[in-house]
């Protein structure tokens, strides 16, 4: 069942209602790109929860009978990546009002190294939405994954990174 933004952000009203503390979150994968309108929606929720707060967060979950998928990390390990220290100074805020949730989504670049390890179709269209309205460069990708820990057979990252910068980057 796809989760367009207003759907998330509902769903994360009762969330907040039901805390007992703060929570951060940071929205990545579909549910970043949803929240920052560069998708329509996401097929399942994933948020990284700062360490401190996942069981919390978790138990709040679970308390919550809601029938959707939702990944959690934390500690930057996003999917089967390691984003660089400064990860968290590049999200970027979602401003709605909550009382105990600060939500912020992971920044568009993030978002694409993220992606690049698994590589899959629905990866490759976002990778290319992310590029194409942030105006994100070959060079910038580069940098940004020499920075990212791979957690896995790091030729397939190396490769897949070669595959986003030379077919779906801008040329120029």
């Amino acid at each position: 069942m796809p989760l367009e933004a207003d759907k998330l952000m509902e769903f994360l009203v009762i969330i907040d209602k039901e805390l007992e503390e703060p929570v951060e979150l940071t929205a990545v994968g579909g549910t970043a790109m949803t929240l920052l309108d560069l998708k329509d929606s996401t097929i399942d929720m994933d948020f990284d929860v700062e360490t401190k707060h996942l069981d919390t967060f978790r138990k709040t979950l679970e308390s919550l009978s809601h029938g959707y998928k939702i990944d959690l990390f934390h500690g930057g390990m996003v999917f089967s990546q390691q984003l660089p220290p400064d990860w968290t100074d590049k999200r970027i805020p979602i401003k709605h009002g909550f009382k105990n949730i600060r939500l912020y989504a992971l920044h568009p670049l993030d978002i694409v190294v993220s992606k690049i390890g698994r590589l899959n179709d629905r990866d490759i269209s976002d990778i290319i939405s992310c590029i194409g309205k942030h105006k994100l460069t070959k060079q910038m990708i580069k940098a940004r994954a020499k920075k990212v820990e791979y957690v896995g057979n790091d030729e397939n990252y190396k490769n897949n990174l070669k595959h986003v910068i030379e077919n779906l980057c801008p040329r120029a």
